[in-house]
């Protein structure tokens, strides 16, 4: 991805795919919200028969229609493409929660991007391997707390265990506090969280620390 239009068009790709919002949202690591601006943002260059004015690009006429999301794309697909860089990131993931000890043996994964990362985390860890499909893979528009996510029974059960959780990165942190709040309800007790990026600076989400090998920070200033 080199710029916002690269989104767009990714965006009105995965959208023709039948994707949800929330589904898009996740493949190029962003936040629903920008992902819903980037669906609109494609719906309306494809609707429009009109050329942008003055060599003005797709998003400088998208912007001035719609106010532009806060937010930062990480593209870590060098990453994701090789095995074996994977295999270094995890390793380097799996350190940051050694920490806690030697006792803990289930790893979490966040679907989707989050699960390969977390088999390769609970091989090194030598932890069994679980993952869990968010609220937002269903969503679309209005109220998430009206969704629910779920646990693979193709993979390990909580079954009262402590755990690790693994994402590739946290944008505005709903979803690990959603993946938190779930292992808590069957009766496990997540006692750390991992990310490869994180975008807001998080350190902990209810009570449990959360650990990441890059932060991501914007730096603006006022026109």
């Amino acid at each position: 991805m080199k710029n916002v239009d690269d989104l767009i068009e990714s965006a009105a790709e995965l959208a023709a795919r039948g994707l949800s919002k929330g589904e898009i949202a996740d493949e190029l690591n962003v936040s629903r919200e920008t992902a819903s601006w980037l669906v609109e943002r494609s719906d309306a260059t494809t609707q429009s028969d009109d050329e942008p004015v003055n060599g003005a690009s797709t998003t400088d006429t998208a912007t001035e229609n719609g106010s532009r999301p806060q937010d930062i794309h990480v593209d870590w697909s060098a990453i994701g493409r090789d095995s074996k860089r994977m295999g270094h990131i995890a390793t380097a993931m799996a350190d940051l929660l050694a920490k806690h000890g030697e006792d803990v043996d289930l790893t979490i994964g966040i679907e989707k991007a989050g699960g390969p990362i977390a088999t390769l985390v609970a091989q090194e860890l030598e932890t069994d391997l679980g993952t869990y499909t968010p609220a937002k893979h269903q969503w679309e528009e209005g109220d998430i707390e009206d969704l629910g996510g779920t646990f693979s029974r193709n993979f390990a059960g909580i079954r009262n265990r402590e755990c690790y959780i693994v994402d590739d990165t946290v944008t505005s942190g709903t979803t690990m506090r959603e993946t938190i709040e779930a292992i808590r309800a069957e009766g496990g007790e997540p006692l750390a969280c991992v990310v490869l990026a994180d975008k807001q600076g998080i350190e902990e989400l209810e009570g449990v620390p959360v650990y990441s090998l890059l932060q991501v920070i914007s730096v603006g200033r006022d026109e």
